[in-house]
């Protein structure tokens, strides 16, 4: 489609974008009302939303727009697997300049739509607005089926802290990125587009997991927000975590302890949860510590002992991996 967003016009910008939707029996009513309808069986409806901005959490010479719309609906959908249920629908606040090649939004809206199909979701409705610089707001909805939800409070002293999904590849990708290079491609692709394991969050509930978060700010970050919520102490044995060799080899070639991007580096959005000792996890979970007693801070510890070296995201931080 040639043209741009403001020769196409708000209406007919949302005409196109719409009509790339697919829906899912969850959707009562879709995209065209004042509002969406979407069933809620279990009478409850976990929520969850964040924000994509342009140069902040994207950039347009690293992914494309299809990778945007694929890595924010992945960040978060993974939010609602996070807290045991099942994602069911998705809402899209967009802002974008006038001048923008109206393809950017529609291949934007087509990485949103091919993400929500993975997780089971439809994107149900939203809103565009102008603006200087293109903003991407996400509203994900889920259904808990009857379970309740696992949230970050629930963790016991004894509990295994237990992974699944990747540490530390969208980190490694961009540093990657970082340097103007586009392989290890894996690496760049994790960066790029996110792939949260969507199923393990209500499978890890039926588990019995205690606590459960999604890694969006880096694994010692999110772990200590469950330990903080518990008041616990959590204890990382980073022998535990598989370190691929490839990211050796990029750490080597960058000067960084690939250690770091998985204790630190964000966006990956594996999930990582605690269980009662004697629960038996299936193969795609790896048992990576254990929960403690409270101590003093800091609350998370690598192989006992407090982890110096800074990481993890904090947006008015500066803090990046």
């Amino acid at each position: 489609m040639k043209g741009t967003v403001g020769e196409l016009g708000e209406f007919g910008l949302i005409r196109e974008l719409t009509s790339r939707l697919t829906t899912t029996p969850a959707v009562r009513v879709g995209p065209g009302d004042d509002a969406a309808v979407v069933a809620a069986p279990d009478r409850r409806v976990v929520a969850s939303t964040d924000i994509l901005l342009e140069g902040r959490h994207f950039r347009r010479d690293w992914s494309t727009a299809y990778d945007v719309g694929r890595k924010a609906a992945a960040q978060n959908l993974a939010d609602i697997a996070a807290m045991g249920a099942v994602p069911t629908a998705l809402l899209l606040g967009l802002v974008v300049p006038a001048e923008l090649p109206v393809t950017w939004p529609t291949e934007m809206m087509d990485g949103l739509r091919d993400e929500c199909q993975v997780a089971g979701a439809s994107v149900v409705g939203g809103d565009v607005v102008r603006g200087d610089t293109i903003m991407v707001s996400i509203t994900a909805l889920g259904d808990l089926r009857n379970h309740e939800p696992v949230t970050r409070a629930g963790a016991q002293p004894g509990d295994l802290v237990a992974v699944t999904g990747w540490l530390g590849w969208s980190a490694a990708g961009y540093a990657v990125l970082a340097r103007g290079f586009r392989s290890p491609r894996a690496f760049v692709e994790a960066h790029r587009r996110p792939e949260p394991p969507y199923h393990a969050g209500p499978a890890a509930a039926g588990l019995g997991a205690t606590a459960m978060c999604d890694v969006s700010d880096g694994l010692i970050a999110d772990l200590g927000h469950i330990a903080e919520a518990s008041k616990v102490r959590i204890d990382i044995r980073s022998g535990a975590i598989d370190i691929p060799t490839q990211m050796n080899d990029i750490g080597q070639a960058v000067g960084v302890d690939p250690l770091q991007w998985v204790l630190t580096g964000g966006e990956d959005h594996a999930i990582v949860a605690t269980f009662p000792a004697d629960t038996k996890l299936p193969a795609r979970w790896k048992v990576i510590g254990e929960v403690l007693n409270p101590s003093a801070l800091p609350q998370v510890t690598v192989d006992g002992a407090p982890w110096t070296s800074k990481g993890g995201w904090d947006h008015f931080g500066d803090i990046e991996s």
